[in-house]
């Protein structure tokens, strides 16, 4: 399940991939328009310039823009930095696979199930862009971009 603070980054990425290109953003400004704790946003910015979704400039006309233009950033990656891996549970995970400690792993019918689970959820958020994403206005992405 998406947290807050995923959906909050989310709506913070897709402010900034609709502003013009290089141009920055006030903290302030995204977290007004959005409807986000700034201080919340804060700490969510600082996650995602570490990770290099974004870039930031301190003093008078600082803030933040996008690193890469947006096609260039899936959903996905966004995602997998504010909350960790897609998986459902840690032994479906392919990047913090951890095993259970009462299944077997090759014939657990729950393993196999989320990870049939992590496999859908990655395949829609690795095939969405954020320009996609800014460009969806309300409506769903169609099934045959997610499919194709």
């Amino acid at each position: 399940m998406l947290t807050a603070k995923g959906k909050y980054g989310l709506k913070a990425l897709v402010y900034l991939a609709q502003s013009p290109p290089g141009e920055l953003s006030l903290v302030a400004d995204v977290a007004e328009a959005n409807n986000i704790p700034k201080k919340f946003l804060d700490a969510i910015l600082g996650d995602l310039r570490n990770a290099g979704l974004v870039v930031s400039r301190k003093g008078k006309g600082g803030g933040y823009r996008l690193a890469r233009t947006p096609d260039q950033i899936t959903v996905g990656a966004i995602v997998r930095v504010l909350e960790g891996p897609l998986a459902p549970i840690a032994c479906a995970s392919h990047t913090r696979y951890q095993p259970c400690d009462d299944c077997d792993v090759a014939s657990c019918q729950v393993r196999h199930m989320m990870v049939d689970v992590r496999n859908a959820i990655a395949a829609v958020l690795d095939k969405t862009t954020l320009a996609e994403m800014r460009d969806m206005d309300g409506r769903a992405l169609p099934l045959e971009l997610l499919t194709a």
